[in-house]
């Protein structure tokens, strides 16, 4: 009875153990955000780590435009976004806007430069590397503060219309639906 009642212990032990080392892996592992593989042309350059994973949503907004080097031809020009940024539950963390900028919810901020593209799927935006800028006169500190690269990943939608685009409708403006993936770097 001793026996029972002494391996029945450990057996409960064994299973908190267990429960108590699962929780500790799950903890560790949501804090450590280990980059995604990527096409060659917009892989981040050694030396800079993941921070942080945002989910893009909005608008990506293309003008009617005379096509560059042309006086008869025309088309539509990416002219800016205007997206949230979410963390994966769906929380509110920024915003994505022209120049490009993306902003905290705690004012803190980056513009950037595209350095690189890679296709995406047909109906897609293509995939961006962008070397990010301190904003002047931005919060010291903040969730944007010392970003140094972004990836933009796993686009959907966003392409430019397929509407007619002329004379006719020079200037007019169209809004056209986008999401992707925003992962955020530092240098380590």
């Amino acid at each position: 009875m001793k026996q029972t009642i002494r391996l029945a212990r450990i057996s409960r032990i064994a299973r908190i153990t267990a429960a108590a080392s699962i929780l500790v892996s799950l903890t560790a592992c949501s804090s450590t955000l280990i980059a995604p593989e990527t096409p060659a042309a917009i892989s981040v350059p050694a030396g800079n780590q993941l921070v942080m994973i945002a989910v893009g949503s909005g608008d990506l907004t293309y003008e009617c435009r005379v096509k560059a080097n042309s006086t008869v031809a025309y088309e539509w020009v990416f002219a800016g976004p205007n997206a949230v940024l979410s963390d994966k539950n769906g929380m509110i963390l920024g915003k994505y806007y022209g120049g490009p900028t993306w902003e905290s919810n705690d004012g803190s901020k980056v513009t950037g430069k595209q350095i690189a593209i890679a296709p995406a799927s047909a109906t897609a935006i293509p995939l961006q590397l962008v070397k990010a800028n301190a904003v002047p006169n931005a919060p010291a500190m903040g969730a944007m503060t010392d970003i140094s690269y972004i990836q933009r990943l796993n686009t959907m939608g966003g392409i430019a219309p397929t509407d007619s685009c002329s004379i006719d409708n020079l200037g007019a403006k169209k809004l056209v639906k986008y999401q992707a993936d925003y992962f955020f770097y530092k240098a380590s």
